[in-house]
């Protein structure tokens, strides 16, 4: 637009991940914000994106979803514009969002540099535990441990990361965290090792993906990256089908010179953004080896 301002826009939207209409408004309002976080961008303007069967929705089902969103934008200091509705047999919401960013500041996925330091903001196990509570299998405690974490905003590590100077980011959603790890790792031509001691879970993530219980893009997922990604001998079955679980309203996963590595670290603790220190970035050609 100018010297100074670049427009960022990007659309999304979910089907129902929680039980919570409220909630589930939250979430999807998070996760649509989450691509423009992800380049270190500020969200300005929002539209409802809004699908539903209009003959067969509860009438107290719309409002509550409506007014989560609301709540979470107003949170996110996004302005609500206007939206769309459409008849569809199944519930959807998100957003279109626009927003800003300094054209030199801009944060992609194809530029992480060899020595970077990887950083994950949040636990993973979101696919496994929102399968689970479509089966009404997950306890309450890991709902509402779910529910938070995919509500969280990522908007404070993005401001974090492009205030200490990070070298690229990309959001985890639904090639999961080796899926979107392999892309960045692709468009940047260089490797990644994964240091898979170091990533949280969500409770009951391994008892869910021993017994079975995935989203079918895991599979997908898996079959995306193919060969590309290597495992350490001692990564049991379950850890490696939880790293390739699609997320929504994942984390961002963020590639940061070593020499910003501390000052990242302190403001994130300075904050109290969970993070995990996943990886790090070496000379190659868009290879992943799990260790």
């Amino acid at each position: 637009m100018t010297d100074r301002i670049a427009l960022i826009q990007t659309a999304d939207f979910i089907t129902p991940v929680v039980d919570d209409p409220y909630m589930f408004g939250q979430i999807a309002v998070a996760n649509a914000l989450s691509d423009i976080y992800a380049m270190g961008g500020t969200p300005i303007t929002a539209i409802n994106l809004l699908m539903f069967a209009s003959c067969k929705v509860p009438e107290n089902l719309l409002p509550k979803i409506l007014q989560g969103g609301a709540d979470k934008l107003k949170e996110a200091e996004v302005s609500l514009i206007g939206g769309h509705t459409v008849d569809d047999l199944e519930t959807k919401y998100g957003l279109s969002v626009t927003g800003i960013a300094h054209p030199e500041k801009i944060i992609r996925n194809s530029t992480a540099r060899p020595g970077d330091i990887l950083y994950y903001t949040k636990p993973l196990g979101i696919g496994v535990i929102t399968t689970a509570i479509k089966a009404d299998m997950a306890k309450d405690t890991t709902v509402e441990k779910a529910t938070k974490v995919m509500s969280t905003l990522n908007k404070k590590a993005s401001e974090i990361m492009t205030k200490i100077g990070a070298n690229a980011c990309t959001d985890i959603t639904g090639f999961g965290f080796l899926g979107h790890t392999f892309e960045m790792a692709k468009f940047s031509h260089v490797d990644m090792e994964i240091f898979s001691e170091n990533f949280s879970f969500l409770p009951q993530s391994f008892e869910f993906a021993q017994m079975g219980l995935l989203p079918a893009a895991t599979y997908e997922n898996i079959e995306y990256v193919g060969d590309n990604v290597s495992f350490a001998s001692h990564i049991s079955e379950e850890l490696k089908l939880l790293l390739f679980d699609p997320q929504t309203s994942g984390g961002l996963l963020i590639s940061v010179p070593p020499e910003h590595a501390e000052k990242f670290e302190r403001e994130l603790k300075n904050n109290q953004i969970e993070f995990s220190e996943v990886g790090v970035v070496k000379e190659g050609k868009g290879k992943i080896h799990v260790k």
